[in-house]
């Protein structure tokens, strides 16, 4: 194909506030048109012919990220009751296996040791699931839910094969390895046992895929053993359709929660776990712009309630309440900092563990308490300039160690055991990488931008000392998010090593409306202030190419859902600045989408967005940056847009439309969409390999990076 499809214009009027838009595209919403998929495979094969010439780069990236990786390999083994358990993956196939092995004794803390591809299985293993055998016969397959009982006797896991993020619950009984009959469709994600083992408690959600309702299930009635579907009893219903629900359970597996929030308030509700078909009561009742997580302690032998929360605490403080009356007497423990993102506190039996932000990065701190001692907060330090590290999989209350994970731009995924006794910090693993990887070779450092309003936005880069040169201007890959308060923190990917062995720099843009310098810094990135958001992406653009490590020619700039919507504005606004834009899963057509409660989660988005539909201020806002509406006639840079059919997050059809509009003024623009898959793309680790690689092999050459690249390790 030489040339690109074209879409069909039907147009349709969008009247709200007295302005009038005329979508042309709006009738590729309908995936059940055979017409709209004829369209979408009709683009897949442009794409595949405007991309033939890449075919040998993108298996030679393949096979390197496949050379690199240790494809027969094994977590480190999580203890849970009498249990180590693990993930093992086997070379040749897509998905892990869920894996247990006993202890040697109740006091045995320290995990086996797993040398690298030296240990491939534990001594007295069993597979409790594997996740190849299920998802046999399916395009797709993604696990929801994967709980066990508190006696290690029941499995319950949740599985969906369509990418629509609705999951089955099954139920397993470990002793025979077969599943109860037992079986809950339709479910959202996270469904958990109660400490009993005896029921399940998990979410449903409406017709706009919000999660809405939690049901407690009893193991063993239901429609498969002859009683009705009814017998499920709704414990918790959400009537305010901004908010989501959830449910959990304590470290102490003391009480069940039920959480309600929206993207700027929460609310959680308690449960004792002795009592798991009595009443649920409110910790502490909603209020607008007040978000609060819960932790049970016992503190001198009395049961509190650990609360981070920002109630006229902007950066949110820790206090202690009484687990009897949560809305009494609060006692100040960690608070309010101006400079310190307090982001979440983790209790067990003799320690507390906080974790937060400072000077952009993530951090651990460590409190011992206990009869005879009641120590402060002591933060755990790491010498890398550029750093994540936090917590990974601590579920034993009683733990004497605190499990870490641990990562930078070089430093392949680390996980630690810190004893928090002595404060010793034991190395468990590191990510093996094949093929010779020496972190020496690369750098990470920090640059800063200055947005037109003065603000300074940090930049991270990545890059090889021997590749890349001072005042020479190298093929750059930059990329943004900037929503949700969510934080692109430093870490390493196999995958980025082909692009940074072909001499490219690797930079991440930390805009505003992300969570890296706190809270303040995601409020000036979202509504009135959303376009923050793209003049920050624009402003660091601008410094990497005025400081000379790239080059307009040489630039690419990449996001993905909400960081899509950052693509397409800044494709509008500054054009000239890149050589092409990669969006993935593009939220590009947010007006149309936010617009309408019947559509999957609006409503929960105008908290972040803006309600357009009964402001005009915040339509008239959305209108200026949307990409779709604001594509004007000029020189855009190449565009690849990735989506898939299946994706309940960020529908098809927004990408659909852009590449549509942006064809209309004569824009080079590719559409790939994913026929069978949901908001993360496709399933299993050699599918997703192949879709890394292709997405690179595009990067490469449009940056204009040497395709073979030096310091790649040669195919086999």
């Amino acid at each position: 194909m030489t040339l690109p499809p074209v879409a069909a214009k039907k147009p349709v009027e969008r009247i709200h506030h007295n302005d009038v838009y005329v979508d042309n595209y709006e009738w590729l919403r309908d995936k059940d048109n055979p017409e709209v998929v004829t369209h979408l495979e009709a683009e897949n094969a442009y794409t595949d012919a405007r991309t033939g010439h890449l075919e040998l780069l993108q298996e030679q990236i393949f096979e390197e990220i496949k050379g690199r990786t240790q494809e027969t390999d094994l977590s480190v083994p999580v203890r849970r009751g009498e249990w180590w358990y693990y993930t093992r993956t086997v070379e040749g196939k897509q998905y892990g296996i869920h894996c247990r092995a006993p202890i040697a004794a109740p006091d045995d803390w320290t995990p086996p040791v797993i040398d690298e591809g030296a240990v491939t299985s534990l001594a007295g293993e069993q597979v409790i699931l594997d996740d190849n055998v299920e998802a046999a016969d399916h395009e797709f397959y993604a696990l929801g839910s994967f709980d066990l009982s508190t006696d290690g006797n029941l499995l319950l896991y949740a599985v969906d094969t369509a990418g629509d993020e609705r999951y089955t619950i099954r139920v397993r009984d470990l002793a025979s390895g077969q599943n109860l009959p037992d079986e809950i469709p339709n479910t959202g994600g996270g469904a958990i046992f109660d400490p009993s083992g005896r029921f399940i408690f998990y979410a449903t959600v409406d017709e706009a895929w919000r999660p809405d309702t939690i049901w407690r299930h009893e193991v063993g009635t239901g429609p498969a053993h002859g009683a009705p579907a009814s017998a499920d009893f709704s414990v918790f219903h959400e009537p305010d359709e901004r908010f989501w629900v959830g449910v959990g359970t304590t470290r102490s597996r003391k009480f069940i929660l039920v959480g309600a929030g929206s993207s700027v308030t929460s609310e959680s509700w308690l449960l004792d776990a002795d009592d798991p078909t009595g009443e649920f009561r409110v910790v502490w009742p909603r209020k607008d712009n007040v978000e609060y997580d819960v932790e049970h302690a016992v503190i001198s032998g009395e049961d509190r309630l650990l609360i981070v929360h920002n109630d006229d605490a902007m950066n949110f403080e820790l206090v202690s309440v009484a687990a009897a009356d949560p809305q009494g007497e609060r006692r100040t423990v960690l608070p309010h900092h101006e400079e310190i993102r307090l982001e979440s506190v983790d209790a067990f039996r003799d320690f507390v563990v906080v974790e937060y932000r400072k000077e952009g990065l993530s951090r651990v701190a460590v409190a011992r308490r206990g009869a005879k001692h009641d120590d402060g907060l002591t933060e755990l330090k790491f010498s890398e300039p550029l750093f994540t590290v936090g917590l990974a999989g601590n579920p034993e209350w009683e733990q004497p160690t605190i499990r870490l994970g641990y990562t930078s731009f070089v430093t392949p995924s680390t996980v630690y055991d810190y004893v928090v006794a002595t404060g010793e910090l034991h190395l468990r693993k590191q990510q093996p990488v094949l093929g010779g990887y020496d972190p020496d070779l690369f750098e990470q450092r920090r640059e800063w931008a200055v947005a037109d309003d003065g603000t300074r936005i940090p930049i991270s880069l990545v890059y090889r000392k021997d590749l890349v040169a001072p005042g020479r201007p190298a093929p750059t890959l930059l990329y943004g998010y900037g929503s949700y308060e969510h934080s692109i923190d430093p870490g390493f990917g196999i995958p980025r090593l082909s692009l940074l062995d072909r001499g490219m720099i690797f930079a991440v843009a930390h805009v505003r409306g992300g969570g890296e310098l706190g809270r303040l810094w995601y409020e000036g990135g979202k509504k009135h202030h959303k376009r923050n958001s793209f003049t920050d992406f624009v402003a660091c653009a601008e410094f990497l190419i005025d400081n000379d490590y790239t080059a307009p020619d040489r630039l690419v700039a990449h996001g993905g859902s909400a960081g899509g919507l950052l693509m397409g504005a800044v494709a509008n606004m500054a054009p000239r600045l890149f050589a092409g834009i990669l969006a993935d899963v593009p939220f590009v057509d947010p007006l149309t989408s936010i617009l309408d409660p019947s559509l999957p989660l609006t409503v929960i988005e105008w908290d972040e967005w803006g309600d357009p539909l009964h402001d005009p201020e915040a339509y008239a806002c959305i209108k200026s940056y949307s990409p779709v509406e604001n594509v004007h006639a000029t020189h855009y840079p190449r565009i690849l847009a990735v989506t898939s059919l299946n994706d309940t997050r960020v529908l098809y059809v927004e990408p659909a439309k852009w590449v549509a509009r942006l064809r209309e003024v004569g824009a080079d623009a590719l559409l790939k969409t994913e026929m069978s898959a949901g908001h993360g793309g496709v399933s299993g680790r050699y599918s997703a390999w192949r879709e890394r690689a292709f997405d690179y092999a595009w990067v490469i050459d449009v940056a204009g990076a040497h395709p073979s690249g030096e310091g790649v390790p040669a195919a086999e």
